[in-house]
């Protein structure tokens, strides 16, 4: 597999997306949200990920990140990515949802042609990550980040949309607490 976009090596920041399949607007309930927001948190508190930008959209999620304290971004993705996978599927089966029987059945699908015996895949295999280098690239990508929830007209200020590091920017209330970088 390649690492051109993967996060290989440690103690080094990276701009990640990490997308569902089929690009599936799985985060428009909050539950499903929340899933994401308590796996970051336990991140932070037990693997060594430090968050400096993040935005939680309908189908993706985009950090601007790194593993600390020995541990590898790579393994605290995959890690991620599978206990979220299996919350989101138990969150689809057990909790209300309209959609549940046409998303269950792409999940499913999605397996497929996989060589691993695996019954439901939420995340696309791997996730698109670039290493940090500059103060610039920094800046543009936190603009980025924090503009996405605008520019697909969810909200009209980056501070407005709750699941965004944006609002810790701008000194607000917000569930997932951020390194915050004074770049600006």
């Amino acid at each position: 597999m390649s690492t051109k976009y993967k996060a290989t090596s440690t103690e080094e920041a990276y701009f990640i997306t990490i997308t569902t399949v089929g690009w599936i607007d799985v985060f428009t309930r909050l539950n499903q949200k929340y899933i994401l927001i308590n796996a970051l948190q336990h991140c932070q508190q037990n693997k060594g990920l430090e968050i400096y930008a993040y935005c939680i959209m309908s189908s993706h999620i985009h950090l601007l990140c790194k593993a600390t304290n020995g541990f590898i971004l790579s393994d605290v993705m995959r890690d991620f990515k599978k206990f979220t996978s299996k919350k989101i599927i138990q969150t689809i089966i057990e909790e209300p949802e309209s959609r549940r029987e046409w998303m269950l059945e792409y999940f499913q699908k999605a397996c497929v042609n996989l060589k691993r015996e695996q019954e439901y895949k939420v995340w696309r295999d791997g996730y698109h990550a670039e290493i940090v280098e500059t103060n610039w690239f920094i800046k543009q990508k936190i603009n980025y980040i924090h503009n996405n929830p605008v520019k697909e007209k969810i909200v009209t200020l980056p501070e407005d949309y709750y699941f965004s590091s944006a609002r810790n920017y701008s000194s607000f209330e917000n569930d997932l607490d951020v390194i915050i970088l004074d770049l600006f």
